[in-house]
């Protein structure tokens, strides 16, 4: 083959350390569009990102030119430090260790981005734990709760 064709369709999903709410009005909205431009920097399109208080997803195209460990260090890194420059309050702003990622098949994609844009209403219902354990159990990653969270 001459070409290399890629299209890799990856629901990311990690939250601040401690599950601290620390991502509200006015910064959310900012730091889904900051965590977009990384992407984007990246070659990684961003096609929906959003979130609640305390956690992050992300539904992007994967570059066939950077390991998701790198784009994850990289979008991790540059918003937490970008985060403790919006307020004093966010002086303690940092994210968890790991992350969550997800292939999503094309035919799903605008089911995943429906799922995104309405996190403030389904964290009415369901806690970050147990949303992040759905999708364990849904993609069935095995995984030891005691070291899950820390």
């Amino acid at each position: 083959m001459g070409q290399s064709l890629v299209k890799n369709y990856i629901h990311i999903v990690f939250s601040t350390k401690h599950r601290q709410p620390f991502i509200y009005p006015p910064y959310e909205e900012e730091l889904h569009r900051y965590i977009g431009s990384i992407c984007k920097e990246l070659e990684c399109h961003p096609i929906k990102i959003g979130g609640y208080t305390e956690h992050v997803h992300i539904l992007c195209m994967l570059s066939k030119k950077i390991a998701l460990m790198k784009l994850l260090e990289e979008v991790k890194s540059s918003s937490s430090k970008w985060m403790k420059t919006k307020d004093e309050k966010l002086m303690n702003f940092y994210w968890q260790d790991g992350y969550g990622a997800f292939s999503v098949n094309p035919t799903e994609v605008d089911t995943v981005i429906g799922y995104i844009a309405n996190q403030h209403e389904h964290h009415n219902k369901k806690t970050f734990q147990d949303e992040y354990r759905s999708f364990l159990k849904k993609y069935r990653v095995e995984y030891d709760e005691k070291y899950l969270w820390d």
